[in-house]
């Protein structure tokens, strides 16, 4: 039975504003300015930007940003 993937819209990154400190370097480093820093904290202020891609979470030095995982398991051809 296929499972259905979630629609790219409810699948973004978290961001965990306990460990966020702010620096900004997401903001820096995303290729869709999908995330800036309001108020003192990383947001994603536009998900319609965000491809999904691991560049926020790969650089972010607080370990402040996850991307949520589907994982999916297929039948081999027997």
């Amino acid at each position: 039975m296929e499972v259905p993937l979630m629609p790219q819209a409810l699948v973004l990154p978290n961001i965990d504003w306990s460990k966020c400190d702010g620096c900004g370097r997401c903001v820096e480093v995303c290729p869709t300015g999908a995330v800036s820093v309001v108020d003192g904290r990383a947001q994603l202020v536009r998900p319609e930007a965000c491809t999904f891609c691991p560049t926020c979470e790969s650089y972010c030095p607080k370990e402040a940003i996850g991307r949520p995982y589907r994982v999916r398991f297929g039948v081999g051809a027997g």
